[in-house]
């Protein structure tokens, strides 16, 4: 008998996670495209950017980061 491939669900339509600035308290929050719930919050960049990596491997999705200063601030960074 053959072996089962494991199958993994096709990610869902604008399923990546967003990670920006909060302006307010100048925490780094992260939250779902579409969505206006907050998922976490960090103080630093670096911890939030590696949580949300995590969640998105693990999800099967990407994730995206807003500038947090300059001319860009709020547009996705590119990587």
């Amino acid at each position: 008998m053959a072996a089962k491939k494991e199958v993994k669900p096709a990610p869902k339509k604008n399923a990546s996670y967003h990670l920006s600035k909060r302006a307010s308290d100048g925490k780094w929050q992260v939250f779902r495209a579409g969505s206006d719930k907050v998922i976490k919050l960090f103080d630093t960049k670096a911890e939030a950017e590696a949580y949300t990596k995590q969640m998105a491997e693990n999800q099967g999705v990407g994730f995206l980061t807003h500038a947090s200063k300059g001319k860009n601030k709020g547009r996705v960074q590119k990587k």
